[in-house]
């Protein structure tokens, strides 16, 4: 069957309009439809959301639905599950697994976290102790994770848990979906700089995990972790925005609104991260074409390294532009938010939760030895725990 063409794509994409109007049809029933067109990502395969089309075309029917004032999936509320989730479970998952999971998850039907920093292992995440162990057709898992982020509305988490503690750390992961209604699941706010508990920490008590929720095979679950660490980061740092999207818009407003404030230091430093910011974006666009030739690779790690500098440096311009204005705060109120909102904030806010930008979604320091070792070629630094078994390291 040959791919349908950006041509092909309109028919479709206007046939859907035509038998589900957006003014007329109900929002959920909409996505579903769009998803059973094949128009939800259009290269993925036929029957799971895509029509096995090139991934650049995604934009024709993005713009005709738009046009039509069709509704969106509300990606910022589903992040983890678009660009985490669903490319581990389209590249390691059963025919079944894909069937029970990639349409409710695109709809937001079913909201997903991500269970794997743990106390103790957050930036060498390898080290990870949460232990699952085989009981019948059953796992059983007990640990802790932390830094999870909308584990407080999530239907189903990514897990990995430690198999076999007798190999060397990397060696002994398996890959889970964990059901976050299970019984021994329990998740606990933590309160962030912001005021706001955005992320959570969850324990995990005897949670019993079936075998057939396992991705990828048995101890080989850092390989299938590498395909969601690098979604993660492209998703992070090669999202799509327009000129002056992202941190930089606020800040450039605001100059240009209140002449006032302006230095010429400050205006040196602004164009700076402007045109910084732009070659990012730009990046980003390269980044994404790259991505319709295959899967991510280690590129993402750099775009996403440079996503964290460019959001604290930009804020703390913006803060040090407004003076006085920059050090007031809006509301220190215990919430737990459905998404982090940068550009619909104050300055403050922008400037305290930027600050987390260099620790989720790898830490700005493993970032750069990836950078280092597997784009640059650069020699890698010397490991003692390459082939120690888990159990024998010290913790």
């Amino acid at each position: 069957m040959t791919a349908p063409d950006a041509a092909e794509l309109r028919r479709r994409t206007q046939e859907l309009l035509a038998a589900h109007p957006p003014a007329t049809t109900d929002r959920t029933a909409f996505l579903r439809a769009r998803f059973d067109a094949g128009l939800a990502w259009v290269h993925y395969p036929a029957g799971l959301g895509g029509l096995d089309a090139p991934r650049s075309l995604q934009g024709v029917v993005d713009a005709e639905l738009a046009a039509a004032g069709a509704p969106d999936n509300d990606p910022r509320r589903i992040g983890i599950g678009l660009g985490m989730a669903a490319p581990t479970i389209l590249g390691f998952g059963t025919d079944e697994q894909k069937e029970r999971f990639l349409r409710p998850l695109w709809v937001g039907e079913e909201v997903w976290c991500q269970l794997f920093s743990e106390p103790g292992a957050g930036s060498d995440l390898a080290a990870l102790a949460t232990r699952a162990v085989r009981d019948g057709e059953d796992w059983v898992v007990d640990g802790q994770k932390v830094w999870t982020s909308s584990a407080h509305l999530a239907r189903w988490a990514i897990l990995i848990a430690r198999t076999d503690p007798d190999v060397p750390k990397h060696r002994g992961i398996s890959y889970f979906v964990c059901d976050m209604t299970a019984p021994g699941v329990e998740v606990r706010p933590l309160r962030q700089i912001t005021g706001e508990a955005e992320f959570n920490e969850v324990f995990l008590t005897s949670v019993r995990i079936p075998d057939h929720h396992r991705l990828g095979p048995v101890n080989e679950g850092w390989k299938v972790a590498q395909t969601t660490l690098m979604n993660e980061r492209v998703s992070i740092g090669g999202a799509r925005v327009p000129r002056e999207g992202g941190m930089i818009g606020p800040v450039s407003r605001t100059w240009r609104e209140r002449p006032e404030l302006r230095t010429h230091d400050l205006h040196q430093r602004l164009l700076t991260l402007w045109v910084e910011a732009e070659v990012a974006r730009l990046t980003g666009a390269r980044l994404r074409q790259q991505l319709v030739a295959g899967q991510p690779g280690p590129e993402g790690s750099g775009m996403k390294l440079a996503f964290a500098r460019l959001n604290q440096e930009i804020s703390g311009l913006e803060v040090e532009l407004l003076g006085q204005e920059g050090l007031l705060y809006d509301d220190w109120t215990m919430r737990r938010p459905e998404l982090v909102d940068f550009t619909g904030r104050d300055a403050g806010y922008r400037y305290l939760r930027s600050k987390g930008n260099s620790i989720e979604g790898g830490t700005s320091e493993v970032l750069l030895n990836i950078v280092a070792e597997r784009v640059l070629g650069l020699p890698a630094e010397p490991r003692t725990d390459k082939d120690v078994a888990w159990k024998d390291l010290s913790r």
